[in-house]
């Protein structure tokens, strides 16, 4: 699946762009969403030993799932297309690697 298709499949079960704080409710749900994952990985730490064995893929999958709903929506919104985000994002990160600066700090390194 192309990036852009996800995209416009996220829109069917988004909601309208009109709606009363929709771009505030997209921002912190990308963040919230984030934040699960985060807390997984927490938990994993405390209560597994960090045994990449015992991570729950399945489970991290899905919160990954509600990341990138949330992304696509969210760029959707700002009008910008996900195909067009993935691809200067590895063109940043492959300039960024030519110049030995990938490990640095900030975005403009």
């Amino acid at each position: 699946m192309e990036l852009d298709e996800y995209q416009r499949g996220a829109m069917r079960t988004a909601a309208p762009r009109d709606k009363p704080n929709e771009l505030l409710h997209l921002v912190l749900g990308l963040v919230g969403e984030s934040g699960e994952i985060a807390e997984k990985f927490k938990k994993w730490v405390r209560d597994q030993g960090s045994d990449e064995a015992r991570i729950d893929r399945a489970d991290i999958a899905k919160e990954l799932g509600d990341v990138l709903w949330y992304a696509a929506v969210l760029a959707d919104y700002l009008d910008l297309s996900l195909d067009d985000i993935a691809t200067a994002n590895l063109t940043k990160l492959a300039d960024r690697q030519a110049r030995g600066v990938l490990g640095g700090s900030g975005d403009n390194r």
